[in-house]
């Protein structure tokens, strides 16, 4: 299946170190070579690149991981395709407006017999599950509150109950941003750490490449990292219990606050 690299911090930070053993996993530590993209948030803007090709190839990955975008939430993916063809319109991230400001999502996994009426503005225009399912979520998140976004604590319990609704057609492991939390489903395998003072080296799984992290940051910053299987080896990673919901704003999970 994909692979997901989403990234919540409380200060604008790049995810360059991250993203560049992740890429690794794009066809050639791993075999995730159907295409990849990546989003960031700035302000109200979001950039957001995509690619057909297998990460480990694409010129648009080499730009990344040398070009140091920096941002609060970050959502990454590269694909191994189970729905839909090897092309540019089913890479994730997918990007849609709700409210008046960006959302970006990317999903791992696989729905079998998901078929919902999508009777709004948001329809798929490639041919994924996954685009699909994103839909099916910004429509009826439209449907409860109008046209004026609800709190925090309301928005999550909606996306909890709509995320489980979802999940029992199959897999879903999957990251979701407006650019001011990020939204995270664990359906069987997905991991974090928070990087905060004091920072340690930290080095890369996929990659010969290490990191001091207090090197390049402030005492106040912190960073919260998700992704399907840890990055680096001598961090702590917390595992996601299946069926977990949880989000993350300012580089922590709110569960925790």
């Amino acid at each position: 299946m994909c692979q997901l690299l989403g990234m919540n911090c409380n200060v604008p930070t790049d995810i360059v170190f991250s993203f560049t053993g992740f890429a690794m996993r794009g066809g050639r530590t791993d075999t995730h070579h159907d295409g990849w993209g990546i989003a960031f948030f700035e302000g109200a803007g979001v950039r957001h690149f995509v690619d057909h090709q297998a990460a480990v190839e694409s010129p648009v990955a080499e730009l990344i991981k040398r070009y140091p975008i920096k941002s609060k939430n970050v959502i990454a993916h590269i694909r191994k395709a189970t729905q839909g063809h090897v092309a540019l319109e089913n890479c994730h991230p997918f990007v849609r407006e709700l409210w008046g400001r960006y959302w970006v999502f990317a999903h791992n996994g696989d729905l079998k017999e998901f078929a919902p009426t999508l009777n709004g503005p948001y329809r798929p225009v490639g041919s994924t599950d996954s685009e699909k399912a994103f839909c099916f979520l910004l429509q009826e998140l439209r449907n409860r509150f109008g046209d004026t976004p609800p709190a925090l604590s309301l928005l999550r319990a909606a996306l909890k109950e709509l995320v489980a609704a979802v999940a029992v057609h199959g897999t879903f492991n999957l990251m979701l941003s407006d650019g001011s939390a990020l939204f995270v489903h664990c359906s069987t395998k997905l991991h974090y750490v928070v990087r905060q003072h004091p920072f340690v080296t930290a080095s890369l799984s996929d990659e010969d490449v290490s990191v001091d992290f207090s090197q390049v940051t402030t005492p106040e910053d912190r960073v919260a990292i998700i992704v399907t299987e840890p990055l680096t080896t001598n961090e702590k990673w917390t595992a996601f219990a299946p069926g977990e919901f949880n989000v993350f704003v300012d580089g922590m999970s709110i569960q925790e606050r």
